[in-house]
């Protein structure tokens, strides 16, 4: 006899959710040119924030310079300056202002575009975490940046400009001179820093949606991941240890909240798997 219908819908559904809706090999070079096709349209898609970051490029360059001024006028050091070198050097400044401002306020479209890259290799169910994936990657990289702005510069600019000043025994005067494309460097590479390594709870938390890792498995890399963020907390961070601290702490908790995410909502460890990790015996459970 063959089965009843409601039984054979009832597979069917369950079949179509757990299969790729559209399992199509593609080559290498397939590949390239669809992650091509994707860099064209997130560019393209830059475009409206870089022109409006434009129009107001002095007044974000105001606000990007705020916390510097204010440890500046903190610390006693005269009237806060920047310098530039070559004539050309404020055009390319403004430029980069516009640049940086159009990747914050295209962040939803370009992680729109990383979706649509990947998309097409996962199974239906995943595919419905597309606006959650979206949504949270653009809070977290902006919400990443503005901690780097508001808690990470003021800090560093006066710790920074504190080495200026009088020596004890001369009357040689420390005095900072900063140069406006440096500047920008320095503040660009920061926010962009803070940005991305925001980004951790979201990839962490996407990947135990997908069945790849579970909270178990991510609870015992955790002290490879404190040695990981002291890492990217050198390399992306000036050489000082407060700027570095300020980075590593917001690794570390937020690898936690990811423990955390994934253990409320990802996939449950079989069980044979946490009576191993519970005694350390490599045997089969019965």
């Amino acid at each position: 006899m063959g089965k009843p219908a409601k039984t054979a819908a009832l597979e069917k559904k369950i079949g179509d959710a757990s299969d790729p809706e559209d399992d199509v090999e593609m080559t290498f070079f397939e590949h390239l040119g669809e992650l091509r096709n994707r860099l064209v349209k997130a560019l393209w898609g830059l475009i409206p924030g870089v022109a409006i970051a434009w129009a107001f490029k002095e007044r974000i360059l105001d606000l990007l310079t705020r916390p510097l001024v204010q440890a500046w006028r903190q610390l006693g050091l005269g009237d806060p300056q920047l310098h530039f070198a070559n004539p050309i050097d404020p055009f390319v400044a403004y430029m980069k202002i516009a640049f940086v401002c159009g990747l914050i306020f295209g962040s939803p479209w370009l992680f729109w575009q990383l979706w649509q890259f990947i998309a097409p290799g996962l199974y239906r169910s995943e595919k419905r975490l597309a606006l959650p994936f979206v949504l949270a990657s653009t809070i977290f990289f902006a919400g990443g940046s503005f901690f780097g702005y508001l808690v990470v510069f003021p800090a560093a600019f006066e710790t920074f400009l504190g080495f200026a000043g009088m020596l004890p025994d001369s009357e040689l005067r420390i005095q900072p001179t900063l140069m406006m494309s440096e500047y920008l460097d320095f503040s660009v590479r920061m926010l962009l820093a803070f940005g991305i390594t925001f980004e951790v709870p979201v990839v962490i938390t996407f990947l135990s949606f997908a069945g790849i890792v579970n909270w178990k498995q991510l609870l015992g890399f955790a002290r490879w991941w404190i040695v990981i963020s002291a890492v990217i907390a050198a390399l992306l961070t000036p050489p000082d240890v407060g700027s570095q601290l300020m980075m590593l702490v917001p690794l570390v908790l937020l690898y936690f909240v990811s423990i955390f995410l994934a253990w409320v909502f990802g996939p449950k460890p079989p069980p044979a798997v946490v009576e191993t990790a519970a005694t350390g015996d490599d045997d089969e459970v019965e």
